[in-house]
């Protein structure tokens, strides 16, 4: 009677390791690389934001961990603000402020809180974070030097300026459209990254633009440049881009359209009457 052959040798799985809080050795040069999952959003009547994947690598050759921060600025926007003021029992409106350079949308995503990837001097100078976000003051009326920094600039607002400035965040965040995320920034293998970009169905159409920085021993060692573009589609922007083109003649339409709703409403009425 012949004998069965033996078994196989068993094979153990690998054992699989947690991905990495933030990037480890990888060959290569020091740099970082990424790309949007979708690098256009189109808007229509029936758009109700939208949540882009941003992924990327980190090329590593050194044993030091390196961070990541993604930063997505939308097109600039003035913003308009007014101040309730008590006036003799009365509450009225203060003068208007108006900022010129606020960004209708800003977010924020890393591998762990700002504040411990780079000192505040460098995360300044970059114009990482809502906290170093770049507002132009309103009405700019000269330039000073303060705590050795040159060109400050000085506006109207005077000492009231850093409260304005603080609404502008504070009104953009209630809208969804500014956001920080210390942990937005996850790695998912070894040197490979993935972050999320929520637009708010109140995005601002245009184009936005999109930086990923590479932090290590708080110094930026690498960035990489991406571009979105949101823009309206079907008959959404055949309306938006007729209002901008010819202003007069849509303004004219739009009060005929009223005027022969509201006679049309009343001839209605008058009959039922």
């Amino acid at each position: 009677m012949q004998a069965l052959p033996p078994p196989p040798p068993a094979i153990e799985a690998p054992l699989t390791l947690p991905a990495p809080d933030r990037s480890e050795a990888t060959t290569g040069e020091l740099r970082v690389a990424a790309a949007l999952t979708d690098a256009r959003v189109r808007v229509d009547s029936s758009f109700r934001g939208a949540s882009i994947v941003l992924f990327g690598a980190v090329f590593n050759p050194t044993p030091e961990p390196a961070d990541v921060v993604v930063v997505v600025r939308g097109p600039d926007a003035p913003v308009r603000l007014v101040k309730k003021t008590r006036n003799m029992g009365v509450w009225l409106n203060s003068r208007p402020v108006l900022f010129e350079g606020a960004p209708g949308f800003y977010m924020t995503a890393s591998t762990r809180p700002l504040s411990d990837i780079a000192e505040f001097g460098q995360l300044r100078r970059l114009g990482v974070g809502v906290d170093h976000l770049r507002i132009d003051a309103p009405e700019e009326s000269r330039t000073v030097t303060r705590y050795g920094v040159r060109d400050v600039v000085v506006s109207r607002l005077g000492d009231d300026y850093l409260d304005w400035r603080r609404a502008v965040i504070r009104l953009k965040e209630a809208a969804a459209l500014y956001d920080t995320d210390p942990k937005g920034v996850e790695f998912v293998d070894r040197g490979l990254f993935r972050a999320e970009v929520k637009l708010p169905t109140v995005a601002p159409t245009g184009k936005y633009y999109a930086e990923v920085w590479l932090f290590q021993d708080g110094e930026p060692q690498s960035v990489s440049n991406l571009t979105l573009t949101v823009e309206k589609v079907g008959l959404e922007r055949d309306i938006y881009e007729f209002a901008h083109r010819r202003p007069w003649l849509y303004g004219l339409v739009c009060v005929l359209l009223a005027a022969l709703t509201g006679y049309g409403a009343s001839r209605i009425f008058s009959r039922r009457n």
